[in-house]
């Protein structure tokens, strides 16, 4: 399964899977968020009972203020629509499937 560009559009649907979601939040002048990317890009290709989604802070903000993101790559991850788990920062793809996991 590929990444979901998360949008007003739909981020119910995303907030209301039945799978344990991945929100990468980012910019795309983000240094570090470049950094990270392609880890959740894998993650997306490779574990398809996730479901992956990228949120652009600058076309979006409204979500980053909504999840208190104030540093960016932020990673949230949802299971039933509730935040089990956020970090901010680059995190190696072990550790995000770990939170992924846990």
């Amino acid at each position: 399964m590929s990444v979901v560009n998360v949008t007003k559009a739909n981020f119910n649907e995303i907030l209301n899977s039945e799978k344990t979601v991945l929100l990468d939040f980012y910019a795309d002048w983000c240094g570090p968020c470049r950094m990270v990317a392609p880890f959740v890009h894998e993650i997306a290709e490779e574990h398809p009972e996730y479901l992956v989604g990228k949120i652009n802070v600058d076309d979006e903000p409204e979500f980053a203020a909504a999840y208190d993101v104030m540093t960016i790559p932020t990673l949230v991850v949802l299971k039933d629509g509730k935040t089990v788990t956020q970090v901010s920062g680059v995190r190696p793809k072990a550790q995000i499937l770990a939170m992924l996991e846990g």
